[in-house]
């Protein structure tokens, strides 16, 4: 049996068999500690011991940290806590042995606690001598998003720096030449901002100070070197390491362009040992083959269900370090999912408790998005010959709402001479799905899903419309009000018929059932943890893969090819009125 744990900055330490469900993730194992019946038990004839003392002496922001322990009257009820962020560990089956474990730097200092009496007589036996970065405050976790313009790049991070002590900045300009200063804004919050437990009890733990800076006026495809900074009151400089990035390309420019979308990936412990809701392997494998394939990917596009920190909010510096080495060289673009934004009596369309009391805080803050309001999370990006347009399911898109508008307004406004791939992203299942859950509620849909969007979808002539939420993978036929326009194809070509619908929300997270029913509009269905890669030659060719996390290797594909006029030639419900007027 493997156990999953969370620390709280006293001795109290907490861990729980993992469980995961539909979405959700099943109930938060956290909560099924008896934590209010831990003790103190320390035994003077037990030790635990961590070494290095020192980490991060070369700049690292992660680091192996070797724990030796021993214990004279073992059980199969011990484990070993990681006290400070949150960490899981095997429990111990021996009196004596020593484990490995991989560290991050969350600002503080770490220690490690033996337990044992099980999950609901939690007894404190000893604890280590600490561990600590060099730096705990040093800024980490770049992540790169697109700004509201083309040729504008945002970086954000974290450091342990309030403005009172530090002035954030970036430097950067293209490599090889002069390199110039760029200010950053800094946002935090507190537990005051949280709408429930545990965001706001037990899971809290303070995020830190997240920067972002702007980056603008950036040159088409050209590449960029940046670090980030904080100038101290004394005048000392602080510094990250140097990163990299490539600069989108002008909308329609026509070049080679890939972007790489999912859902649902949750995040899992590089050493092995199990986070709170057991998503490994399917999050590190995500996350490693993309790793692999970076030189050949420009943008990512995560559609919610980030990190499932769900109110524990030592998870997000978990997340944004597993994802550091893909997000600080390609924007990561982001979704809101119902493990970031519901809450009862908080605005949210859903009234559960998805988000462990979070109600989108800590996503909107971790993550720079070009919404007009971050909060609502809905916003329109352009990449080269892209457009995207990202929903929020976790708020009302039904006609005459204000999301509704929106998402008519970012379909309607493309040029689709210069932009012809036009994408529809969203969380949950506002088209069409399989799932046995969905099936059980007689929708195969998120229910008011796509009876509210189709004919959006149909009228400006959506190409792909994907999806999170089930955590699986299903293409579509070419379908509208639930028939195929045409058959499914590994190629389409000629005048747009309908929109293929996919769902990928495979990346991580537990794996989602299908109905044993036969479908008539589904394609291509896989049980197992996966992702999305778009490749655009040119405006008339484009290529879709499904690849999985296991090995990387695609297991569905098809491309799409057409001219200028196909997509300007009438089909089902989306031809425009015309005039006998010569």
């Amino acid at each position: 049996m493997r156990l999953l744990l969370w620390v709280a900055a006293t001795w109290l330490a907490v861990c729980a068999a993992a469980h995961p469900g539909r979405g959700a993730g099943g109930e938060q194992p956290l909560l099924r500690i008896a934590v209010e019946r831990t003790v103190h038990a320390v035994d003077d004839a037990a030790r635990v011991k961590a070494s290095p003392l020192i980490l991060g002496l070369t700049g690292e922001n992660a680091e192996w940290v070797d724990v030796e322990f021993f214990h004279p009257n073992p059980s199969g009820d011990d484990w070993i806590v990681l006290q400070s962020p949150v960490l899981c560990t095997a429990p111990i089956k021996t009196g004596k042995g020593s484990l490995k474990l991989q560290l991050i730097n969350q600002r503080e200092d770490f220690s490690f606690a033996l337990f044992s009496g099980g999950l609901l007589a939690p007894k404190l036996i000893a604890v280590s001598n600490k561990v600590a970065f060099v730096n705990p405050k040093a800024p980490v976790y770049p992540r790169l998003a697109q700004g509201k313009s083309w040729n504008e790049m945002t970086v954000t991070w974290t450091s342990g720096y309030d403005i009172t002590e530090a002035v954030p900045f970036v430097e950067w300009g293209e490599k090889g030449g002069r390199q110039f200063l760029a200010p950053a804004g800094t946002l935090t919050f507190d537990k005051n901002s949280m709408c429930g437990a545990p965001a706001r009890t037990v899971g809290w733990r303070h995020p830190g100070y997240i920067h972002t800076s702007y980056l603008k006026d950036l040159w088409p495809d050209s590449l960029y070197t940046y670090r980030l900074g904080h100038r101290l009151m004394n005048g000392t400089r602080i510094w990250s390491k140097s990163y990299s990035f490539k600069a989108s390309p002008y909308p329609g420019q026509d070049s080679l362009q890939r972007v790489v979308i999912f859902g649902d990936m949750g995040k899992a412990e590089a050493d092995g040992s199990n986070e709170f809701n057991n998503f490994q392997p399917g999050s590190l494998n995500t996350t490693y083959q993309i790793i692999r394939d970076l030189e050949n990917i420009d943008m990512v596009v995560h559609i919610g269900d980030i990190c499932y920190a769900n109110g524990y909010l030592s998870q997000w510096d978990q997340f944004t370090a597993q994802v550091e080495l893909i997000a600080s060289t390609v924007p990561y673009m982001i979704g809101s999912g119902n493990h970031e934004r519901d809450w009862p009596g908080t605005g949210s369309f859903y009234g559960n408790l998805d988000s462990g009391g979070e109600c989108g805080v800590p996503a909107q803050t971790m993550f720079y998005t070009p919404a007009e309001n971050r909060a609502k999370f809905w916003y329109a990006t352009d990449y080269g010959m892209f457009r995207f347009c990202i929903a929020h399911t976790e708020e009302d898109w039904r006609p005459g709402t204000e999301q509704y508008k929106f998402i008519e307004q970012c379909l309607s406004s493309v040029d689709r001479q210069k932009q012809p791939w036009l994408v529809f992203l969203a969380h949950r299942v506002l088209g069409y799905s399989s799932c046995a859950y969905y099936e059980s509620e007689g929708t195969f849909e998120e229910p008011m899903g796509r009876e509210a969007l189709q004919e959006l979808w149909q009228k400006y002539k959506v190409d792909l419309a994907f999806y999170g939420h089930v955590h699986s993978y299903e293409r579509t036929c070419p379908v509208y009000q639930s028939q195929c326009v045409v058959n499914a194809s590994n190629h389409y070509s000629g005048p747009f018929q309908a929109t293929t619908h996919v769902v990928v929300g495979g990346a991580g997270a537990s794996l989602s059932e299908f109905t044993t029913s036969k479908i008539q509009w589904s394609h291509f269905t896989d049980f197992d943890h996966g992702f999305v890669k778009l490749t655009a030659f040119n405006h008339s060719s484009l290529l879709f893969e499904y690849k999985k996390s296991r090995d990387g290797d695609v297991y569905d594909h098809f491309t799409i090819s057409r001219d200028y006029r196909d997509i300007l030639a009438c089909s089902v419900d989306n031809c425009p009125r015309t005039t006998l007027a010569s």
